[in-house]
């Protein structure tokens, strides 16, 4: 594994699955972390799991005062965003005929309008650095399952969101990366068989070698792909 002394990542939505996953990795591999998260004490207890130089700092990237925190506490310098914290939006998982559209701007608010201030927030850092964004997806954003519009239709838009960006940013290595399906609480809320399926460090170790070690060109990637490439 390589080290990354010096190099700092900002991750959201670290308190808990592929966040806290794959902010293991990169404390193992020497990286400097912010992780945030909305539930303080989860937030407390992954800082603590994780170790290494973490700093946790609670609150919803949602919130502009909460991302202008996030943008202050890597002003020394950022290597790498995650764009992580994500949420389903309604639930149960209504078909679109009966989707809230308040839900629904509630769930673009978090999972694409986020994502894209706090992007706009550390991108001169990251310029400064050849950084890169990792911004996580899902196959929901491409594949028709029913019931997932919601949710599936912000990750195409965080999709396309990421795909102008690279094209914009050549300077910038910007992933959109699905990790497949994963046991994480995130995926039991949806009604899934969540038991059934593998942990979030595959993923975060299919992402920490395949696209954060080993910098491919910018674009869309997943998880079983990368792992299999190895």
């Amino acid at each position: 594994m390589k080290t990354a002394a010096g190099k700092t990542a900002l991750i959201t939505g670290g308190s808990r699955g592929l966040g806290r996953a794959l902010a293991r990795e990169l404390a193992g591999a020497g990286w400097t972390l912010v992780i945030d998260g909305r539930d303080a004490a989860a937030l407390d207890a992954a800082a603590r799991a994780i170790g290494g130089d973490v700093t946790a700092i609670p609150g919803d990237v949602a919130d502009a005062a909460h991302r202008a925190d996030l943008a202050r506490a890597v002003s020394g310098g950022l290597d790498l965003l995650v764009n992580n914290a994500s949420t389903l939006g309604t639930t149960p998982l209504p078909r679109l005929a009966e989707q809230p559209v308040a839900d629904l701007a509630a769930t673009y608010a978090t999972n694409v309008l986020a994502p894209l201030a706090l992007i706009q927030a550390v991108l001169p850092a990251l310029r400064e650095r050849h950084g890169a964004i990792l911004n996580i997806s899902s196959d929901a954003a491409v594949e028709n399952y029913e019931t997932w519009g919601g949710y599936g239709s912000s990750k195409a838009a965080l999709e396309q969101l990421s795909n102008v960006l690279a094209a914009e940013e050549p300077d910038v290595r910007v992933w959109w990366a699905d990790p497949g399906e994963m046991r994480t609480d995130m995926l039991r809320a949806a009604g899934e068989d969540a038991d059934a399926a593998p942990p979030p460090e595959e993923a975060a170790a299919a992402f920490h070698r395949g696209l954060i070690d080993g910098r491919p060109a910018s674009g869309r990637y997943r998880a079983a792909d990368l792992a299999a490439a190895r």
